[in-house]
């Protein structure tokens, strides 16, 4: 039956793929024409995405894809009027002249909005709306992230977290929980590079620096062909070009971290670089800290850094390079651990436009990820270190068909090296004779996609976009198809119904410790283990029930195959099947988000029920399980208030149903003939069957704007964590004594940051 439903679906998503093709075929209009071109910031140049180009009194329209460029067909010949709006900029009106059987080339430049009048707003909605190509895709417009603060440090993940059905596994988490997904099963993309340690202090802090991105994109589910590897979210980052017209910089300075960026104009393009670094080492020594409740010890920073150069009016070349670095350590009750992880990528981008109507990207890029984990519990002495380099070549061709009809094709290839070397000694119950293993794993492997997907506005109120995948692993000789459907159908102006369904593969596995949730090991999927999968299922409603409030339900069903959990203790580990056991799961739920746009105050109320179930043959006996990262209830709520242009004030509550842990059933001690010590085991109880308490967190921001020396100077105060809420971070069982006990680690307290920023 399953094999059934996957040939009927792939033949359906070619079947729709081809007839978009052969819509696409027939000859233009030849009594009209086409307008094309890119839409850029008038101060700096730099072009802007998802901006909104309509012809006046037409239906007609488009919207700038990544790299700022649009198409439009089939517009009558003769004079006409190109309205352009983009969220925060002034809405733009350009009188064009159409010639029958041609095109005309435009690049528009935008002027920034200071005020938030209805008429922007309003222009800024209707971009958005026209963005939704993809179901349960959201864009975080850039003047909104930074509005959301956390340690004077405007935060894309911690507005990531802000969004229903988006959880960390703790403040300090090491990823990402998307719809029940773990962090290894959302595709991160910066420039084009993979980037597969997203934060920095273990998901406080994001590791991209926000005075480097110029766009945002996530997609939580029902992703489209032209993403693959991943099985459950794709979160899409843009860097900057930077400015083109004049050097600029920026300083800020703040109690956790301090960052600098510079850009300026290069050639016939720009240059962009940006860095940032924390002391909160130093900062938490000055704090009072609790001998039972230690503090952990950590540190980072990241470089991200940009080239780009416009070769023609058809051709532009971008490099790009990300550096990331973090270090922990801590030592508390017999645990003693250190931590050292980093990112390193780059791209070589070339963007080409064939004709008015075809654009194309290529992208050779490259990254590494490392990471390094020593320590020892009660006697149990480990290191592991791990690395994962890939070398990846993407194309991908954007035909704007016609003004109903968008196809996208292109392919992508990656060469993987894997390294894993673990080392241990000693037993996890405490004891400290000799035993010891090793473990070392070093394989390389390559991965080939093509890919094919379609947008068709059949009609003005129902749209279709269907697509294809297919996917070969050299290593394991596996040739997997992903199909894509996904259907919109406008109600009326203010409500539409959406819904997707797709197959989705992933080759690459994550391993990590159940105890601990910040040390990610990535391994390949080899012929001993099959490739996971996971079937998306989603329904969604899209309404405006007051003029500048958006009101959104989503309903989802993920079933997933082939998921891993880490084996314990197994010494004798030499392939992949060695290092997981491999089993199935479900996800289902229901986000609600309510958002306000207009006005002075502005915010969002998103609450998401989540239920996430996992079976293995060998644990917990067969029965399922809710893993770890499984939370119920996930309360969001954020408010932004504008006083005038020189106060701003912002509040954010989170509420979460405590995360799953392994409790314990009962003790085991004595002595054995000549030990010095003793051995101390516990039995557990069943599999992630606790939970720990409720987590909740209420944080506040002041933002104020002025001028320091006649040049743009913001003060930013910061209080994280209001009431000092310190959530258990994990609990484990401290058996260094003869009577086992508890023991909880737990988060950071109030902490309240003054951050300045100057730019000049």
């Amino acid at each position: 039956m399953q094999n059934l439903l996957l040939r009927t679906s792939i033949l359906l998503a070619m079947l729709t793929t081809a007839v978009g093709i052969s819509l696409a075929a027939v000859e233009p209009d030849p009594d009209k024409g086409a307008v094309n071109g890119f839409i850029e910031d008038t101060t700096s140049k730099e072009t802007l995405v998802g901006a909104t180009v309509t012809v006046k009194g037409t239906k007609l329209g488009a919207y700038t894809n990544k790299s700022g460029y649009f198409s439009i067909s089939n517009i009558p010949a003769g004079d006409q009027t190109i309205v352009i709006s983009s969220i925060g900029y002034l809405r733009k009106e350009i009188k064009v002249r159409i010639e029958a059987g041609s095109s005309v080339k435009l690049r528009v430049q935008m002027v920034q909005s200071k005020t938030t009048t209805k008429e922007v707003l309003v222009s800024a909605e209707r971009a958005e709306d026209k963005r939704q190509i993809s179901i349960s895709q959201v864009n975080i417009p850039m003047e909104q992230l930074s509005q959301i603060r956390i340690g004077g440090e405007a935060d894309i993940f911690r507005a990531l977290q802000m969004l229903p059905g988006v959880l960390s596994s703790s403040q300090i988490s090491s990823g990402l929980y998307i719809r029940g997904g773990s962090p290894d099963q959302n595709l991160v993309l910066l420039d084009g590079m993979t980037v597969y340690n997203p934060t920095h202090l273990f998901g406080f802090i994001s590791a991209f620096n926000n005075d480097a991105v110029k766009d945002v994109d996530l997609i939580k589910g029902g992703f489209p062909a032209e993403y693959g590897g991943r099985m459950s979210a794709v979160l899409n980052i843009t860097q900057k070009d930077g400015n083109r017209d004049h050097v600029e910089g920026l300083v800020g300075i703040g109690l956790i971290s301090s960052r600098a960026s510079l850009q300026g104009p290069l050639g016939n393009g720009s240059w962009f670089i940006g860095g940032r670094a924390t002391y909160l080492d130093l900062l938490l020594g000055l704090l009072p800290e609790d001998p039972e409740s230690p503090f952990p010890n950590f540190n980072f920073y990241d470089v991200n850094a940009k080239l780009t150069q416009n070769l023609s009016d058809d051709d532009k070349l971008s490099i790009s390079g990300f550096l990331t670095r973090d270090k922990l350590n801590f030592e508390q009750h017999g645990l003693l651990f250190n931590v050292g992880i980093g990112n390193r990528a780059t791209s070589l981008r070339w963007s080409h436009i064939y004709a008015s109507d075809l654009f194309s990207v290529a992208t050779l890029s490259a990254s590494r990820y490392d990471n390094g984990f020593d320590g020892n519990q009660a006697g149990f002495q480990f290191a592991i270190d791990n690395s994962i380099t890939d070398y990846s070549l993407k194309t991908e061709f954007e035909w704007f068909t016609t003004e109903d009809l968008t196809f996208k094709f292109g392919y992508e290839g990656t060469i993987y090296n894997f390294t894993y070397e673990q080392n241990t000694s000693g037993r996890t119950d405490g004891s400290t004779n000799n035993q010891s293993s090793v473990f070392l794993l070093d394989v390389w492997d390559n991965i080939h996609s093509v890919f094919a997907q379609n947008t068709w506005n059949i009609t003005d109120a129902v749209s279709l976009q269907s697509g294809l995948r297919a996917n070969y692993w050299s290593k394991s000789e596996q040739l997997l198809f992903d199909p894509r459907l996904a259907l919109r159908f406008q109600l009326t102006d203010g409500v539409a119904l959406k819904a997707a369904w797709g197959i989705y593969h992933q080759y690459l596995r994550l391993a990590s410790a159940p105890d601990f949730t910040f040390f990610d090991t990535w391994l390949p999927t080899d012929n001993t283990v099959p490739a996971g999968r996971a079937d998306h299922y989603i329904v969604a409603v899209e309404t405006q029930p007051f003029e500048g409030f958006d009101f959104n339900v989503d309903v989802y069903y993920k079933k997933l195959y082939n998921i891993n959990e880490l084996r314990q203790n197994n010494t004798q580990a030499r392939k992949v099947s060695d290092v997981f056991y491999i089993g199935n799961g479900e996800t289902y739920g229901a986000e609600f988000f309510l958002q306000k746009k207009m006005g002075q105050f502005t915010g969002w109320i998103g609450y998401a029920l989540g239920f996430v179930y996992s079976q293995f043959g060998s644990i917990n006996q067969g029965v399922t399980f809710r893993p770890k990262f499984d939370r119920r209830h996930d309360l969001k709520i954020t408010g932004l208030f504008r006083l005038n242009e020189r106060w701003e004030f912002g509040a954010s509550f989170m509420f979460q149903s405590g995360q799953s842990y392994t409790g314990a059933t009962s003790s085991l001690g004595g002595r054995m003939p000549g030990w010095e010590g003793g051995i101390v085991m516990v039995n557990p109880s069943q599999r992630w069957g606790l939970r720990l308490p409720s987590s909740h967190q209420l944080n506040l921001n002041v933002n104020y704007n002025t001028t320091l020396f006649d040049l743009p100077f913001r003060i930013f105060l910061d209080v994280f964590n209001v009431y000092s809420r310190r959530d258990i971070w994990f609990r484990f069982y401290d058996t260094t004594e003869a009577i086992p006990t508890v023991t909880d680690v737990r988060l950071l307290p109030i902490l309240p940051t003054i951050s300045f920023e100057l730019k000049f």
